[in-house]
Order: C-alpha cells, then structure tokens, then sequence
C-alpha cells in the first residue's frame, strides 16, 4: 500500500470520534470535508444528531474548517447554518486549502485533524502536509459521478473495512 494514501485512523463515521483520544493527542483543529462526510451529497440540512456532534466539538475546545471542493454557493450555505468556517473550491488535495484552514484556526501542522471520506482528496491532502488524517466511510451511496469512479480507484489502494471499526498507526 501507498503510504501517502493511508489514513492514520479508520472510522465508520464521525460520530466514532474519540474527540478527548484526540485532544489528548494534542489535536486542536479539525478541518473537514461536507459532502458525505458531514452530510450526504448535496444535502442541505443538518441532522439533530450532527448539531449535536458538532457542539461536543466546541465543548471540547475543537476549531473547525469545512474545506469542500464543492461550489461556493452550496459551503457557505451550511458554512452560515453551522456557524464553521470554511474553504469552498478548495481544490484538494492542493495544499493551500488545508493551510488556509490552518491559518483561519490559528492551529499548526502537528495540532490539526483531517476527517473525510475520500482518499485522493482528503486523505491525500491531509498526508502531503503530514497532518493526522482520519477516513470515514461515505454516508450515501449518492455522489457525483466522477466520484463514484474515483472510489473505484480508491480500493485499489486502501481497503476499508466492512465492518465498523477503527486503526491507528
């Protein structure tokens, strides 16, 4: 396996986060994907289980960036009804989304969590600064078509489990 593909942590969803694991770990920012990690594909409203995941966050002192290769319009949109900052078109895995989001926490490259679905984005993205990077499985089976076809791609480098559990390394 491709190291720089690899995640440090595998998790069903983010509702799987040990957030004091990860504080412990001397996290203090976590930059974020939207689509199918936070909600599914497109969707534009937030489960009561999210708003409430996402408060624990602040409860536990967490900064938060939602850096989306989505279209501006849809990021700010939940961006405003989150009350999370946020990096629309961020062009991942470039870096300069992941340090604009760094910089906007005010967090360094030691300090800051990636949490995504997708490996050639997120993952990568996260990797190529050699952030603590964390896969989670989609939460719909409905993307966007170039994206259905890079998951294909995908298994060929990481394989996720079918079951809900989690690695660290």
């Amino acid at each position: 396996m491709i190291k720089i593909l690899q995640p440090r942590l595998f998790l069903a969803s983010i509702f799987d986060l040990d957030l004091a694991s990860l504080k412990a770990r001397g996290m203090r920012g976590l930059i974020m994907d939207l689509d199918n990690t936070l909600v599914g594909w497109n969707r534009p409203d937030m489960s009561q289980e999210l708003i409430a995941w996402l408060q624990e966050v602040r409860n536990h002192g967490f900064k938060m960036c939602i850096v989306s290769n989505n279209l501006t319009e849809r990021v700010e949109e939940f961006s405003r009804k989150s009350g999370i900052m946020s990096i629309p078109k961020a062009a991942k895995p470039r870096r300069r989304s992941f340090w604009l989001a760094m910089k906007r926490m005010g967090t360094g490259r030691h300090e800051t969590a990636v949490i995504g679905d997708q490996v050639f984005t997120d993952i990568l993205g996260g990797n190529r600064l050699k952030l603590y990077t964390i896969l989670v499985h989609p939460i719909d089976t409905h993307e966007y078509w170039t994206t259905k076809l890079v998951r294909r791609l995908e298994g060929h480098f990481v394989r996720r489990p079918r079951r809900p559990q989690s690695f660290s390394h």
